[in-house]
This record gives C-alpha cells, sequence and structure tokens, in this order.
C-alpha cells in the first residue's frame, strides 16, 4: 500500500501502555497499513491540541485512551474507526459514538485468554487442595500430605456465567476429566448440550462444586449476585474463586461464612475495594487468598491484546467481517 493510500492514524494512549501493547511486530504492521502521523499521544496530549484530530481517520489506543466525546469527534470529522487493544470500554465510549456510528474494536477476548489460563490453573491447584496444604505446611513446618482431595477425577467445577471468559475456562477444561456444570442466563439447554455442560441453577452450583470460578460482568442487575447464603452451602473443602469483579460477590457476608467455616477457601484476584483497606479481614485469613489482579495480561501477554488490534485493523481495511467489533448492544452488556 503506496503512502498516498494509507489512511491516517494516530495512537492515542498513556506511553507506558503503549509500550506494554504494541511490540515492534505490531508497530511495523500497522505502520505499513497506516500513515501514523504523529507520535504515540496521551489523550492529555490530544485534549491540549485538538486540532492534531483533524487528519485521524483511525486511532490505535488502549489502556488510558482518549474518551470519545461529543468534543472529541467533532475535532474528528474524518474519523472512521477506533481500534481499542485492551479490554472494558466504558471509560471510552459515550453515546456520541453511537450517534456518529463510529466502528469500535476490542482486544477483550485476547485478555480472556491469560484470564481463563489463571483459572484453569487455580481450579486444578484447588482441587489438589492445594493452597490449604500449602498453608498446613508453612504453620507446622513439616510435611503432612492429606490425600482426601477432590483431585482432577470426576470432581465437579462450577463456571457462573459464559461469556468470553467463561468460555475459553470451559474450552480449557476439556482435557481434564471434571464434571463441568454452568450457571448462565444466556445460555440455552440446547446450547449446553452442543458444549457438554449441564445447565443448573446458582444454588446448585455452591452446593454440588467442588471448586466454583466465577465470571459475571459487574453490571447494575449482577452487583451482589453471590450472597452469603451461597457460601453457606459449598461443600466441605470447597473452593470459590473470583476473577470477574469484587463488588459481584457481597464481600462482608463471604467474610462472615469464611470466618466460620474454616473447610472452604476464597481464592480472589479482585475484591470490593481493589486493594481492600489496610483493615481488612482479608488480609490474614487463613482461608483466603490475594492476588493483586493479576489474572488479565501481564508483561508480554499483553502484545496479544495489540496484535487482537493489529489483526482487526486489516480486516477493517480489507472490507472484511470483524471479529471483535462491539456494537451497542454489546457494549451494554461489557463490564
Amino acid at each position: 500500500m503506496s503512502e498516498s493510500e494509507r489512511p491516517g492514524g494516530l495512537y492515542v494512549l498513556s506511553q507506558r501502555a503503549f509500550d506494554m501493547i504494541y511490540g515492534p511486530s505490531e508497530r511495523a504492521d500497522v505502520e505499513e497499513l497506516l500513515d501514523i502521523y504523529a507520535p504515540p499521544l496521551s489523550r492529555e496530549e490530544v485534549l491540549d491540541d485538538l486540532s492534531i484530530l483533524a487528519d485521524a481517520e483511525i486511532i490505535m489506543s488502549g489502556w488510558s485512551g482518549p474518551r470519545l466525546d461529543e468534543e472529541f469527534l467533532e475535532a474528528a470529522p474524518r474519523l472512521r474507526a477506533f481500534f481499542y487493544g485492551a479490554g472494558t470500554l466504558k471509560n471510552n465510549v459515550t453515546e456520541a459514538v453511537w450517534e456518529r456510528d463510529l466502528v469500535v474494536t476490542s482486544s477483550w477476548a485476547a485478555n480472556a485468554v491469560p484470564v481463563a489460563e489463571y483459572c484453569l490453573s487455580q481450579i486444578l491447584f484447588c482441587l489438589k487442595h492445594g493452597w490449604q496444604q500449602a498453608m498446613l505446611a508453612e504453620r507446622e513446618r513439616t510435611w503432612r500430605r492429606r490425600h482426601d482431595v477432590p483431585g482432577a477425577y470426576g470432581s465437579t467445577v462450577g463456571l457462573i456465567s459464559l461469556g468470553m471468559i467463561g468460555r475459553k475456562t470451559l474450552e480449557l477444561l476439556r482435557p481434564i476429566e471434571v464434571e463441568v456444570i454452568v450457571y448462565s442466563t444466556s445460555t440455552t439447554p440446547e446450547e449446553a448440550g452442543q458444549m457438554g455442560v449441564e445447565l443448573c441453577s446458582l444454588d446448585d452450583i455452591f452446593r454440588r462444586s467442588d471448586v466454583i470460578s466465577l465470571h459475571t460482568p459487574l453490571l447494575p442487575q449482577t452487583r451482589g449476585m453471590i450472597t452469603g447464603r451461597h457460601f453457606e452451602m459449598m461443600k466441605e473443602g470447597a473452593c470459590f474463586i473470583n476473577t470477574a469483579r469484587g463488588a459481584v460477590v457481597r464481600q462482608a457476608e463471604m467474610i462472615r461464612v469464611l470466618n466460620h467455616r474454616p473447610d472452604i477457601m476464597a481464592v480472589l484476584d479482585v475484591t470490593d475495594p481493589e486493594p481492600p483497606p489496610p483493615e481488612s479481614p482479608l488480609w490474614e485469613m487463613p482461608n483466603v487468598v490475594l492476588t493483586p489482579h493479576i489474572a488479565g495480561a501481564l508483561g508480554p501477554e499483553c502484545r496479544r491484546l495489540g496484535r487482537y488490534a493489529v489483526e482487526e485493523l486489516r480486516r477493517f481495511l480489507r472490507g472484511k467481517p470483524l471479529k471483535w467489533r462491539v456494537t451497542e448492544a454489546i457494549f451494554r452488556r461489557m463490564a
């Protein structure tokens, strides 16, 4: 593609996000497809001089990207598409985007991969009661290996919600000889049958599962969806994993139950608030493992986000169907 044929393009995101998301190969591909006519700009730099947007037909972005409000879009009359090399767009998209009919894509599917991998690692470790055994060894300074654990043969794994991450986690579990049960309001019994899983109630997920993995987005109707009553239902020695959003769980109720049910375990990559305040009991509870929101893309994994954005750009410029376009309807369902 000659320089005169390449659409005008800009990177608008923080320098740190640019360095993490768009590696040398992604940058080379973008520069082959677009006329990048300015260095990467932060959203603050763009707001200081909106005239830089006048020739932008394509914006490549990511974390700390711009807010696409009326003022921004008026300054970018030629803008056709916004490729977001990250997940949620809630801080970027406004109603003005849908009025303009701007093409918007997200790399949320790329971020689902490391989250699902984290979930798989924790599901398998928890089926061995790995955290309980490691903590017991640390306390007693000796081995007291237990065999009364579920293990990864014939045990039951419960998945709550089958969005992008839930489905990827299910895919990774397929080679493992476990029974998967699912709570999903958007999945029909026919679809569940095709996926080889059993649909059941939320109560049954907590009653029957050896490990429960939460994948529900935080929406008004899902805030506080998981209650203390659900934790009370958990099987002896069962484990709860949350990589979704802390506020989907009624955290105070969860803490209360975990305090009087030392047999059950919670692995929390997200909390509400995040991180927990210093006085939170979560820091010291012997049946809680906290990880600092590490399930999503870290380090070189972030380049997958940029690669998804670049491949969407390539499809867009070739007039091919997009894989990860975010429509207004999809946006309203996203966390």
